[in-house]
């Protein structure tokens, strides 16, 4: 390896101009002697050292001029052979009138047939020039290929510009350890022809060339991987276990050249995307520029993603607001980089804690609020509802409640579709909280009993301008790649060599990235007009041990060979399918096509009271007690693989002795 890193040093540029002057000689004389026919006493008599030698003379300030030694021979492509070809015709064209002023005036010589040496020479000498270089340059990848001990075969989608380009960067990159085997096509008619000395295969022939070639990967450029002809071709590599990587496009590339750092494998959030999202970025930014808006839980995985689109509509002022001290932190590093002109306020408190929460409110008056923190996990709460409420509930009312008080203009809160005929505590409490954000919209000017809000002037209304807050909600399912989801404890489990374990083989879940549900969320909270829960089209389900196995398939393992999967069973809470309506609701459509408006139940404001009863129960970790009061407010709620379905047998009785 050391002695090719010494062969891929630049030659000095001297040693090339001399050699281009070499080659220039050679062709010269090569063709003073065709013209001739290689009558050697004739070529002597007839001065050829003269005629030559002028003729390297006139070249040289030619090639040197044009900068043609300045190129590396081992990079040489079609541009440096039209600046040989355009150097060779100057020289020629100079040549004529060198010979006139100087050899047939000063020898008295005029014995050549000018015009047909430098007709047969400008052939001769660009091809020469280009020889040269084609062969320093296939002895350099020889060299290159040959040094590298492991290598691997890969395959390139494509055989358009964009793939030609990166053969020609992997092919030219010092570290390089592909070797390019040749080109892969869907369409027929683009197969079983030869591009750059590579052969273009259809993708019927991977299996065979799996095994003939050796192939281990294939490139292909990461963007529109939603295309038809790409899912064909990376469903194809995932069925014979070939690897495929990612490059970002051209334009992306690091000082216009392919780093090997950007060839990434493909991973299953690539394979969940749909469709680009097109929303109304001129009416967001018409609502956000120039508000002040508070985020909280703006350190977590929805929350860090609102903070960034926010900030590109140029808001006046951005609170991140969250109770986790390093993940805000890193937020925080991370904001200050990417929009150093920002003016963005960093606020460490806990929903839970009504004078904490209430400085910011009443230092920076935010004009929108997007609530999204949150517990979210649906074992860990089963364990604690008392928590869930306390954060989930209780946080929300505190939120939504200081919004009021403070006269926010919109207040969104992200909620789930786990609060949708729910089967476990996260999911209700998640409900409970869209029930009390209901009730306020429901109340005309926001009134707020005084017994709860401890907010409330001697007359019964809001110290506020009188503005009525608008409260929104949505709703969405998974998120892809979010802190303690499947998809990155399905990758770790894989990284350590299994198993992997899915709860239940028939378990389904709806997914959405990051980005796009949160570009959802701005767009609703726009449209918004006060009272709705927006529902987002999550496309269809997919189930989660298909997942498992594209993602075992995507490391280039075999399922059930080199990784198991293990069925653990369902989780306390969880059921196997998720919903995003209540059967009781119906959807309105939008102007968007992938947002609906649920028609929702109506809440009533007597709600409130249950709510803060609940609250009470809840600081007492009553949680049989607690859970209970959570199935009378909602009714729908049904435990599932848990240990309060006993609670749902003894309300079924209760219900039915009344009844009797």
């Amino acid at each position: 390896m050391k002695q090719f890193l010494s062969f891929s040093r630049p030659v000095p540029r001297w040693v090339i101009l001399i050699l281009d002057l070499v080659i220039t000689g050679f062709a010269f004389t090569l063709s003073y002697f065709v013209v001739k026919q290689f009558e050697f006493s004739e070529i002597l008599r007839g001065h050829f050292f003269i005629y030559t030698i002028l003729y390297c003379l006139i070249s040289l300030p030619v090639f040197y001029c044009m900068r043609i030694h300045t190129g590396m021979l081992r990079f040489s492509n079609v541009y440096d052979m039209m600046r040989i070809s355009l150097a060779v015709l100057i020289a020629g064209v100079l040549y004529p009138i060198a010979v006139v002023f100087i050899v047939n005036r000063e020898y008295h010589i005029n014995s050549l047939n000018i015009p047909g040496v430098l007709l047969i020479n400008f052939f001769i000498s660009c091809t020469a020039h280009m020889m040269v270089r084609s062969m320093v340059r296939g002895f350099y990848y020889y060299v290159k290929h040959n040094s590298i001990v492991l290598k691997e075969n890969v395959l390139i989608y494509g055989s358009d510009t964009e793939a030609m380009l990166v053969k020609q960067a992997i092919e030219s990159s010092i570290t390089n350890k592909f070797v390019i085997a040749g080109f892969v096509e869907t369409d027929i008619n683009k197969a079983n022809v030869s591009i750059q000395q590579k052969k273009v295969y259809h993708i019927r022939e991977l299996p065979l060339l799996k095994t003939k070639k050796k192939i281990d990967k294939l490139i292909l450029m990461n963007e529109q991987l939603d295309s038809k002809d790409k899912k064909v071709v990376i469903e194809k590599c995932l069925q014979f276990g070939i690897k495929v990587l990612t490059v970002p496009p051209s334009d992306q590339w690091i000082y216009g050249k392919l780093s090997l750092k950007q060839i990434q494998e493909l991973r299953i959030e690539d394979l969940l995307q749909r469709e680009p999202i097109i929303i109304n970025n001129e009416q967001i930014s018409s609502e956000l520029t120039g508000k002040r808006i508070l985020i909280t839980g703006a350190a977590g995985s929805i929350g860090s993603e609102i903070v960034r689109q926010v900030l590109s509509f140029n808001p006046e002022m951005v609170v991140l607001c969250d109770a986790a001290e390093s993940p805000l932190h890193e937020m925080q590093l991370e904001v200050e980089e990417k929009f150093p002109d920002a003016n963005i306020k960093v606020f460490i408190g806990n929903i839970r804690d009504r004078n904490r929460m209430q400085i910011p409110f009443r230092e920076y008056r935010p004009h929108f609020v997007f609530h999204a923190a949150a517990y979210k996990h649906v074992p860990m709460m089963e364990r604690h509802p008392s928590e869930a409420i306390l954060t989930n509930v209780m946080g929300t009312k505190i939120i939504a409640d200081l919004s009021v008080l403070y006269n926010v203009h919109k207040f969104v809160m992200i909620s789930t579709d786990k609060a949708v005929n729910p089967t476990n505590v996260m999911g209700t409490s998640k409900r409970i909280a869209e029930m009390y954000v209901q009730s306020l919209s429901s109340v005309a000017d926001n009134l707020v009993d005084q017994t709860i809000m401890g907010l409330i002037n001697g007359d019964g209304k809001i110290s506020s301008s009188g503005t009525k807050t608008k409260f929104i909600t949505t709703r969405f399912g998974n998120v892809l790649g979010s802190n303690g989801s499947v998809i990155p404890r399905f990758r770790q489990q894989i990284q350590q060599g299994g198993p992997v374990t899915v709860t239940h083989p028939e378990i389904t879940r709806y997914f959405m990235t990051i980005p796009e549900a949160v570009q959802l969320v701005m767009e609703a909270a726009i449209m918004g007009k006060g009272a709705e829960i927006f529902v987002f089209d999550m496309g269809k389900p997919v189930k989660i041990v298909d997942l498992a196995l594209k993602m075992i398939r995507l490391a280039g393992l075999t399922p059930d060979e080199d990784i198991k999967i293990v069925y653990s069973g369902l989780r306390p809470g969880e059921k196997l399918y998720e919903e995003l309506l209540n059967e009781k609701e119906k959807t309105l459509p939008t102007h968007h096509e992938k947002i609906k408006i649920a028609k929702v139940i109506p809440c009533s404001h007597k709600v409130v009271r249950d709510i803060e009863e609940l609250i009470s129960m809840s600081r007492l970790e009553d949680n049989y007690g607690i859970v209970r009061k959570m199935k009378e407010l909602v009714p729908e709620y049904k435990s599932k693989n848990s240990q309060y379905e006993k609670l749902d047998l003894q309300l079924n009785k209760a219900y039915t002795a009344a009844a009797d």
